[in-house]
């Protein structure tokens, strides 16, 4: 039976692109917006292209994190993270996907994404407290904190792809953990209590603020890793990935306290909110039982985990364990098994479950592969985490204006603004009174308008953004 029938789209797929805005007394860009790409003929780049940016990725050390090198490979991971995304929309031929199996690279994907997660928790702290650092400009900071996000949204596009898992190899079960490590963060629910509350943060620091970003963005990443793990137990037979997902960090159990909290829903004002496309979106009461992907994403994963036989084999339906897993059969209701009705053999076997005591996991003698990569990292830099931050804070993360201009310029080449626009799923809204618009200023661009009667209205309030905007893109270009 396949686990990717028609009850479940596959994961939207959105990707988060840095366009530049100067704030007065804030940072130096104000947030990434978030585009969603619909199905359209658009290139960023071209099959040769792609072929040299892949060929050329490398792994960094901590050290070298936000350096200029490792900036000019976040621009090409980037640029094809943007390219994946178009192709399997569209439903073309998947170049980025190939050409990243083909020269064996989504091991070095996931290394410098393991890489960035570490200096998330071990150096971006650090540097947040140290005195003498207080940019005006966060601009580089935030991208580097981006630079996970982009990684993961590439994975869950290429790792639909069987290929993809049997390609990544060893890194394979760091992919593994680190899927574990985003997924019990998210059971927890703490970064969502972060996501909900960032606009209520007023008057803070350009480091606060950034830091209030980090902490919304890890909620994304969490949300992406439920994908990226359905993939890999639709995929993944081998004994040390499902050792790893069955035994050591028991992911069953993970995902049943995914059902029961369900971090991507909430009620705001008497309104249920589910987090859909990227965004909060308010759901009316006809559509309160509707499965959105990440509910089907977490209920095909537990179908893996729990029907296939080298799954069942494998784990241990301990007294605990089943306890946790009965719990699902509260959940499925006839209203969802006819929306995903593969479920309905999960049900079957829930029922068997609840009247029979499986037999224990015989033990056996395996010898089964071990993650390297946070391990790896950890130890190498170990104690050096406070060197590591000083040296960034003198070297990395104190660029010139004309290290931030060269930075402005490269992003306006990676991000077209008018392609961006043209691939936003909804039509821009008159920033005065809300409207479908189709007019924009004409000095800053930023704007847009339905008819000109709204812009005078609103031009003492534009006013100054609009000169900032104007002032702030001519001197990048200049």
């Amino acid at each position: 039976m396949t686990t990717t029938g028609n009850s479940v789209v596959r994961t939207s797929l959105t990707v988060r692109t840095g366009l530049l805005k100067l704030q007065l007394g804030k940072s130096f860009i104000s947030l990434l917006l978030n585009i969603f790409f619909n199905v359209m003929d658009i290139s960023v780049i071209l099959p040769v292209e792609a072929e040299g940016f892949i060929q050329s990725l490398e792994t960094f050390s901590l050290k070298e994190v936000g350096s200029e090198r490792w900036f000019k490979q976040h621009d090409y991971i980037e640029k094809l993270n943007m390219q994946a995304i178009l192709n399997a929309s569209a439903m073309h031929d998947e170049f980025v996907k190939d050409l990243l199996v083909s020269f064996g690279k989504i091991h070095i994907l996931v290394h410098e994404m393991i890489l960035i997660e570490v200096w998330k928790q071990k150096v971006f702290p650090i540097l947040c407290q140290l005195e003498d650092f207080n940019p005006e400009k966060t601009f580089h900071l935030y991208m580097v904190i981006h630079h996970e996000a982009t990684i993961i949204n590439l994975l869950e596009t290429i790792m639909f792809h069987k290929d993809s898992c049997d390609a990544a190899d060893d890194s394979l079960l760091d992919l593994v953990d680190y899927c574990h490590r985003k997924l019990t963060l998210l059971a927890s629910e703490a970064i969502r209590d972060v996501a909900m509350t960032y606009d209520q943060h007023k008057q803070i620091s350009s480091l606060e603020e950034l830091q209030v970003q980090s902490a919304a963005l890890e909620f994304e990443i969490s949300l992406k890793a439920v994908s990226v793990l359905r993939y890999i137990t639709d995929h993944a037979d081998s004994i040390s990935i499902i050792n790893r997902m069955l035994c050591t960090h028991n992911l069953p159990c993970v995902l049943v306290q995914l059902i029961d909290h369900c971090p991507w829903s909430r009620c705001r004002e008497g309104n249920v909110q589910k987090h859909i496309d990227g965004k909060w979106q308010t759901i009316p009461v006809e559509d309160h039982f509707k499965m959105t992907k990440l509910d089907g994403q977490v209920w095909l994963s537990l179908y893996n985990l729990l029907l296939k036989e080298e799954c069942q084999r494998k784990y241990d339906f301990n007294t605990f364990n089943k306890s946790q897993l009965l719990k699902l059969r509260g959940f499925l209701t006839d209203v969802l098994i006819d929306q995903l009705p593969n479920l309905v053999d999960l049900q079957r076997f829930l029922a068997h479950l609840a009247v029979s005591d499986p037999a224990p996991p015989k033990k056996e003698l395996i010898l089964e592969q071990i993650p390297e990569m946070w391990n790896r990292i950890i130890s190498e830099n170990s104690g050096k985490w406070e060197a590591i931050a000083k040296y960034q804070v003198k070297e990395t993360f104190n660029p010139s204006e004309s290290d931030l201009r060269q930075q402005a310029q490269r992003l306006a080449q990676t991000y077209n603004l008018d392609v961006m626009e043209s691939l936003l799923p909804e039509k821009p809204k008159c920033g005065s009174c809300g409207r479908e618009a189709t007019k924009r200023c004409s000095r800053c661009r930023g704007e847009w308008y339905c008819h000109r009667e709204c812009q005078v209205k609103h031009w003492p309030k534009h006013k100054k953004a609009c000169q900032l905007m104007t002032e702030t893109t001519e001197k990048i270009v200049s």
